[in-house]
Parts: structure tokens; C-alpha cells; sequence
């Protein structure tokens, strides 16, 4: 039995990756200081696993960017429109694909399975793919000579690498296939000849809900891979959730499958109970959970691999995390600031790879080898679980009665929308913005000072009211029909909730990568979840003071707040869902009744909550919706409630959209605009809705001209009287100039839009 990883957090522990990149991009790091600094991260994550015992340890899985991206760049998928013509790619060429320039518009972005990463999606049209450099082949070389690791190379799957492209027909699969086999089998073929023996092959694809003619595709895949250089073995391995057709997938023509053992429902170890598990095959036994930060459950871990140990023999396991490590924190040796039960029950990255080397010794010399080890694991989990925090009488009751709880707003649609033309008199296209404004320097420079105890909290409190004034004031000069506080106060959209409800708490230095060089510092739901205080009255009302314009309350919706912490596992996620949504009841109803009349609940992370199994799909999103509306439907007819999601094949779930009953919805969608407003052909949405008219992820400004048309594309199929103008998102990330320049446009097209389509303003 040997001990393995799948990928390890490429962001250094002290976010010396996300330092690097937005340093180059600013012109502060020379190009040459810029690879040399990555390289020394990569060297240090890899000797981090090789330092904690890990035997198989993966090689590639380290991107400048994404590793989708990675997979694209490497076989010369560039889209047209970025002047690529032949040859490895330049940096700037690569990191346009992923953020935008002058001249081009970005690729996509949409989130990786039910996860918060983003990757970058590739765009497949009329380009002839090409081998442009053997990244594999580089990363093999780096570690074996630099460390002496005989690695592991990773590479994205065929046919999830495919399936998750965009730009070509259905009946165009088989084309495609065809034309990049040739060059995974190259990649293979100059790996064999340097001495790889084995490559991960990711291709968690196949832990979604597949057709027959899916599995077709993926063993004429293997087939030919292996036909054409059998020389090197393959892992096969899928992440996230059980495989429906089991007894193919282990049948595939590969010398390994992994499966996870942890997000399975239970599903893949009742499959190799019941079918076995070829003797000719490695498993990869994806024991431990890649995605939580809880300590594992050793006694209960070591259970399942005597059960695995009964169907395929002790040295065909390769004992690993259920997925990359990519998700979760680098080490939870720095969090001293914790209070030691919750940091005692923690396993980031490293510590789980510990419990991997662990259950490996234990499958090999016997449990009383690490007797000590299982001891003080169990004392951490039943310490916690002890916690007073565990044990809220109030949170208790009120899920107990749940079913007495109101969750749908008193009047329809119909009767509210009237009352709130009443009231708030806009007009027809109205313009707003998402939530919040540029981030800059000196605000963050201010809530280190605060946080320090180099500003008094009263100083701190004048700089936010500062800052809001300066953008309330930016906002009429613009001439914004509704507007925003601007969220100064607040570092990360979750995080700043989370500080302030009972239930949560928050590490040092628990970042994980959300896209490029975005980290964010998930918070840690431990315990049961209330309301203690108003949360955002102050600086909300104190903005509404400074003008006749309305200023919408701004919160973060129940399913986001749950989708973006790191949950406890001793309760179901619908349970924790429902305790943050009544907690956010409190808030609406002190926002409405300081008078806020506009209150936006953002839902961003509504969709990728879905469970990658179509058939689960309708609970989750019974529970979901049901959550939502928990925390808004106590408020008054007049209350117009807001919501905002980031783009990811909405046409699959527009019901449930729909069935959240918000007054306006704004959703993500600029760098995918048309397709998404091809989902409004075929479906009749009836209430306010406005869909981002430009986007701000990228540097780029976009012109009044090219604003406009998106909102021509919107207004062919939505009605103007619904429809909204705002950006595709918040603005944090943006700069002042770009900010006001971009909105200063956004308004021209919307007064353009108005006598274009002679809407009275």
C-alpha cells in the first residue's frame, strides 16, 4: 500500500503565488524574476509533500493561472481574436486569454464543478490544435532534478477537457476527439521516453450524470492511448462524487481508477462490494476529503479500507485525498490566533496529507502502529463536538418549528411590483451597480490600522463614512438611478458575515484560490448560527441620509454563505442553510425598518451548490429556494428585494430562479451574454432582471458602442420594463479610474437605450 496525492494548493502559504502574478502585472516584476519566483513556490509545495512521506506525488498540477487554461495554452487553442499564430505561447498571450486587453475580450470563467474555483473555458472553434510545449514534460524533469521526485505527472482528461469547452455542435465531439488524440498520445509518448511510469489522468467528468454514448467516447479514448503507448500507465481518476457506471469505468482499458470514498454518498464502496475491483488495476482510494478542513475520522477511515482491502489486495491501493488539495488551505499550523479545540479538530493541505501517510501505516503494519495518532484524532472531534457552541437553545428551537415559518412574501409578484412603482417612481431602465466600489490601497491600508489597533475603532468609523460619502457623491454625478453604500467596511462578501453571526470563525491564513490571483479566506461555520447584532444598519442608513436617491441594504444570501465557508460535518448542509437564512431574516427586518426600502440578497453561489448528479438536483434546490426566501419574506409589499448570481448555465435551473420570488434579479453574464439570452427565448421571465452589461473581471473599458449592444442583444427578447442596467458584478476588484470611466459609459448607452427604444426616462 503507498501513500499518494492528487494536487497541492499552488498558492504558498503565505500567498507568495497571487504576490507574483499581480506584481508581474504590474509591471513590478521583471519577467525572468517573475518565473523565477514561481518556480521557487512550486519547488517548496513539492518538497512540502515530500518532507510529510507522501510516495506519488503529483507534478503539473502547479499553473501560472488555471490549469484548464494550462491544458488550452499547451495544445495552441487560442481564440482568434488574441493574434496568437504558431508557437508556445508569450505570457501576455496567455494571461489575455484569462483576463482580458485592449484589444480582446477574455475567455470565460465559470466555476469547476460544484466547487468555488473558477477556470477559464476554452474556446473550440475553426483552430487546428498543435503540441506548443510538453508542460508535463517540464515539470517531470524540475522535480526529479531539483528534488529527486520521481513524480507523478497530472493532466486534465480528453474528454472532460472537451466537455467543458465551448464553441462546437454536439455532432462535433467526434471531430474534436479525433483531433486531439494524436496530441495527448504525443505528450504520453515523450513522458515515456524520459522514464515516466504512471500519469493521473483527471477526469472527474465522469462523476457527473453521463449517456451511454459518453462512456463510448471515453473508452475509445483510452482505448487508443493505450494502444498507442503502452509503454506508460494511467490513472484514471475521477473527484467529487460517486461513478453511475461503475463496472465500465473499472473496466476501461487503464492501469488505475481513482474514486472518492468521502463525497460518494456511499455509492463507490457499495459498487466494489458488490462488483469487486479488476485484479489487474490499481485503485486509487480517495480516503481522505480534499474539499472540507475537518480532521478525519481515522477509526471510521480505516474501517472503509479494510473494506477496500477485502476486494483488491493491499498493494494495488494508493491511499489519497478524495480530490486535489486545491481547495482547501496550505497549513493549519500557523492558526495560533484559534482557540485550541476548534484548531485542534483542523486538517488544511498538509496535515491531510499526514492522515493520508497515517492510514498508509496503518494499512501496512496495522492499526496499533499509530494507536497514539487514532487516539488524540477521536479526543479533537469529540472535543468539539462537546462545544458550547454546538448547543444554542434559540437556534435549536427555531429549526425545531421551522415548518411554522413563513417562506413565501404575502402578496404576488404582480400586486408588489405595483406597489413599488408607486413608491419609487424610476425610471424605465433603471441604472445601478452590483454592491460595492474599488477596494483601493487606502481602504485596505485603513482596516489593517483598525485591525492592528493602530486606529481607534471612531477613526476607523470616519473613514467609512468618508468613503461613502465620496461614492455617493460619484454616483450622482454619474447619475445612477439607485445606489450603493459602496462596502468599505468589508473585506470578503461572506467573511464579513460571518464575523458578525455566532457559528463562524475565522483563521489567519486559511486562503484558497477562487480564480487567477483571487484568494479568499473561506469562513469556518463550527457552531449553530444566530444573529447577534445588526450587521449593516449603520453605514446603509447613514449612505440613504445623504440622499433622496434609494441606497440598497446589501447582504449575502443563506446558500452563498453556506457554499463559500468550510461547514461543519456533524450537521446537514440544509440544516445549516436554514439557521443562516433565519438569521438573515433578522437583519432584512432591521434594514426595513430603519427604512431601507431596497435590500439586495445576493445568491451568487446559488448553482454551483448543485450536486453533480441530475437526480439530486430537485432536493437541493427545494432546500435552496426554500432558504432564500426564509430570509426575505417577512418584509412589507413596498420592499423591493434584489438579487444578484454570477453566470453557470442558468437555463438549467431558470425555475428555480423564478421560484425564489426576488422583485429583481441581476445575474453574471457579460462574457457569455448571448447564450445566456437564449435561455430568455425559450423562457418567459416575469420579473425585474438585469443581466451584467459589461465586465469587470477585466481591465478592459468598455466603450458606450459595445455597452449598448448588449443591452440591443437583452432587449430582443426581455422587455424594457423589466429590465435593469448594471455591471456583471461588484466592483472591488477595479480600479477608481476604470470604475467611474466604465459607469460613466454604462449611463451614456442606458440614455441612448431610452430614446433608441423611446423609453420615457
Amino acid at each position: 500500500m503507498k501513500s499518494g496525492n492528487l494536487g497541492y494548493p499552488r498558492i504558498g502559504r503565505g500567498r507568495e503565488w497571487k504576490k507574483a502574478l499581480e506584481a508581474y502585472w504590474s509591471g513590478m516584476l521583471e519577467e525572468e524574476a517573475f518565473h523565477a519566483e514561481l518556480k521557487a513556490i512550486r519547488l517548496s509545495n513539492l518538497k512540502a509533500q515530500q518532507d510529510r512521506g507522501i510516495e506519488v506525488i503529483p507534478v503539473g498540477d502547479f499553473t501560472y493561472y488555471d490549469h484548464v487554461l494550462d491544458t488550452a495554452a499547451m495544445f495552441g487553442l487560442v481564440p482568434g481574436r488574441f493574434g496568437y499564430e504558431e508557437g508556445e505561447l508569450s505570457l501576455s498571450t496567455y494571461y489575455a486569454m484569462a483576463r482580458g486587453n485592449r484589444e480582446a475580450t477574455a475567455c470565460e470563467m465559470t466555476k469547476w464543478f460544484n466547487t468555488n474555483y473558477h477556470y477559464i473555458v476554452p474556446e473550440l472553434t475553426d483552430i487546428k490544435p498543435v503540441l506548443t510545449r510538453n508542460r508535463l514534460l517540464d515539470a517531470y524533469r524540475e522535480a526529479k532534478s531539483e528534488l529527486g521526485i520521481e513524480g507523478r505527472p497530472v493532466l486534465v482528461g480528453l474528454f472532460t477537457f472537451l466537455k467543458l469547452s465551448k464553441g462546437y455542435a454536439r455532432n462535433e465531439l467526434d471531430g474534436w476527439i479525433d483531433r486531439l488524440l494524436p496530441l495527448y498520445a504525443q505528450v504520453l509518448r515523450e513522458l515515456e521516453a524520459e522514464g515516466v511510469q504512471w500519469v493521473q489522468v483527471d477526469e472527474p467528468i465522469l462523476s457527473t450524470t453521463l449517456e451511454p454514448a459518453d462512456l463510448n467516447h471515453i473508452a475509445r479514448i483510452y482505448e487508443r492511448l493505450t494502444q498507442e503507448v503502452p509503454g506508460i500507465k494511467l490513472l484514471l481518476q475521477t473527484y467529487f462524487e460517486s461513478v453511475d457506471d461503475y463496472k465500465t469505468v473499472v473496466s476501461l482499458p487503464v492501469h488505475g481508477v481513482g474514486l472518492d470514498f468521502v463525497h460518494d454518498g456511499g455509492r463507490n464502496l457499495q459498487a466494489v462490494r458488490e462488483h469487486g475491483f479488476p485484479a489487474d488495476k490499481v485503485l486509487g482510494a480517495g480516503l481522505i476529503d480534499g474539499r472540507g478542513i475537518w480532521r478525519a475520522d481515522l477509526q471510521a477511515k480505516l474501517a472503509t479500507l479494510k473494506a477496500l482491502g477485502e476486494a483488491v489486495s493491499t498493494d494495488r491501493i494508493l491511499v489519497q485525498p478524495s480530490s486535489s488539495l486545491l481547495h482547501v488551505p496550505v497549513s493549519a499550523a500557523q492558526e495560533s490566533g484559534l482557540e485550541q479545540t476548534l484548531r485542534e479538530a483542523l486538517a488544511f493541505a498538509d496535515e491531510k496529507l499526514e492522515e493520508i501517510v497515517l492510514l498508509t501505516k496503518a494499512g501496512n503494519e496495522g492499526v496499533e502502529a499509530i494507536a497514539a495518532e487514532l487516539a488524540e484524532a477521536d479526543r479533537s472531534r469529540k472535543a468539539l463536538q462537546q462545544s458550547p457552541s454546538r448547543a444554542r437553545k434559540q437556534v435549536h428551537e427555531r429549526i425545531a418549528a421551522l415548518a411554522s415559518q413563513p417562506s413565501a412574501r404575502p402578496s404576488s409578484f404582480e400586486v408588489r411590483s405595483e406597489v413599488q412603482k408607486k413608491r419609487w417612481n424610476l425610471p424605465l431602465l433603471p441604472t445601478t451597480t452590483i454592491g460595492s466600489f474599488p477596494q483601493t490601497p487606502e481602504v485596505r491600508s485603513a482596516r489593517q490600522k483598525w485591525r492592528k489597533g493602530e486606529w481607534s475603532g471612531a477613526q476607523y468609523e470616519a473613514f467609512v463614512k468618508e468613503q461613502i460619502k465620496t461614492w455617493i457623491d460619484i454616483q450622482a454625478e454619474l447619475g445612477l438611478d439607485v445606489f450603493v453604500h459602496g462596502e468599505f467596511e468589508r473585506t470578503d462578501m461572506v467573511e464579513f458575515f460571518g464575523e458578525k453571526l455566532a457559528g463562524f470563525v475565522f483563521t489567519g491564513f486559511g486562503w484558497v484560490q477562487s480564480y487567477g490571483s483571487r484568494c479568499v479566506k473561506p469562513p469556518i461555520i463550527y457552531g449553530d448560527v444566530e444573529l447577534v447584532t445588526p450587521m449593516t444598519v449603520e453605514e446603509t442608513v447613514y449612505a440613504q441620509s445623504l440622499t433622496e436617491v434609494p441606497v440598497k441594504g446589501m447582504l449575502t444570501g443563506p446558500i452563498t454563505i453556506l457554499n463559500w465557508s468550510f461547514v461543519r460535518d456533524d450537521k446537514s448542509r440544509e440544516e445549516v442553510a436554514y439557521q443562516i437564512a433565519l438569521a438573515l431574516r433578522g437583519e432584512v427586518e432591521a434594514l426595513e425598518a430603519a427604512g431601507i426600502g431596497m435590500i439586495q440578497v445576493d445568491e451568487p453561489a446559488l448553482r454551483e451548490g448543485l450536486p453533480l448528479k441530475r437526480k439530486q438536483w430537485a432536493d437541493y434546490l427545494d432546500w435552496a429556494v426554500r432558504a432564500f426566501r426564509l430570509s426575505t419574506s417577512t418584509v412589507k409589499d413596498e420592499t423591493q428585494i434584489h438579487t444578484h448570481m454570477c453566470y453557470s448555465e442558468f437555463h438549467d435551473i431558470i425555475d428555480s430562479i423564478s421560484a425564489l420570488d426576488a422583485d429583481v434579479i441581476s445575474i453574471e453574464t457579460s462574457r457569455s451574454h448571448g447564450e445566456l439570452i437564449g435561455s430568455f427565448e425559450a423562457y418567459t421571465y416575469d420579473k425585474g432582471i438585469g443581466l451584467g452589461v459589461y465586465d469587470i473581471h477585466s481591465p478592459r473599458m468598455p466603450s458606450v458602442g459595445e455597452i449598448g449592444s448588449m443591452i440591443d442583444r437583452a432587449l430582443r427578447v426581455l422587455d424594457p420594463a423589466q429590465f435593469w442596467i448594471n455591471p456583471d458584478c461588484g466592483l472591488k476588484t477595479r480600479k477608481y479610474e476604470e470604475t467611474v470611466a466604465a459607469l460613466r459609459n454604462m449611463v451614456e448607452a442606458t440614455e441612448l437605450a431610452r430614446k433608441k427604444y423611446a423609453v420615457k426616462a
